[in-house]
């Protein structure tokens, strides 16, 4: 099994910070029981504190990418 890089160890802040959100948002992915089909927010707990490891959430974004922009509604405003 490969060494866990401590640089990919992220506090809830620093995750929201890296992905430009709210951390009030990283807490509602923990939290989220399965919605729709995406899946919780890869997390896990040292001790008493949450931390994320960047390449699992990574994977995470990707898995649960929505395919490509919203097609353009009739009418939309220009």
């Amino acid at each position: 099994m490969p060494a866990i890089n401590l640089q990919d160890l992220l506090t809830p802040e620093e995750l929201a910070q890296r992905l430009k959100v709210p951390v009030g948002w990283v807490r509602e992915k923990v939290r989220a029981r399965k919605q729709g089909t995406a899946p919780r927010l890869p997390h896990f707990k040292a001790g008493k504190y949450l931390r994320f490891y960047w390449p699992a959430v990574s994977a995470w974004l990707v898995a649960t990418q929505v395919g490509g922009a919203a097609p353009a509604r009739k009418g939309a405003a220009r």
